[in-house]
């Protein structure tokens, strides 16, 4: 009787999702043996502020690789707007 439990990060579609534990279940049926009416999938969506990895969320390293595109419009835009001004 597998009792499968999968962790995931949140952000996929519920077709995603479904197509996992179907491909999760089909292959407990083919490496174990297992009885397909004997295997349970559970499924758990961890929200990006709660996954983390060398004590950094998945939520800060998107954060951080958002910043730096940010910085440079910020950048651009203050000297633009300088040189306009002199």
């Amino acid at each position: 009787m597998p009792l499968i439990d999968i962790s995931i990060a949140a952000g996929r579609s519920p077709e995603q999702l479904r197509a996992l534990m179907d491909g999760v279940h089909r292959v407990a049926v083919e490496t174990v043996g297992a009885a397909p009416e004997n295997i349970t999938v559970i499924v758990r969506e961890v929200p990006h502020e709660l996954w983390s990895r060398t004590n950094t969320t998945i939520a800060e390293r998107e954060a951080a690789a958002r910043a730096p595109a940010a910085d440079a419009a910020g950048t651009e835009f203050s000297h633009t707007r300088h040189s306009k001004e002199q």
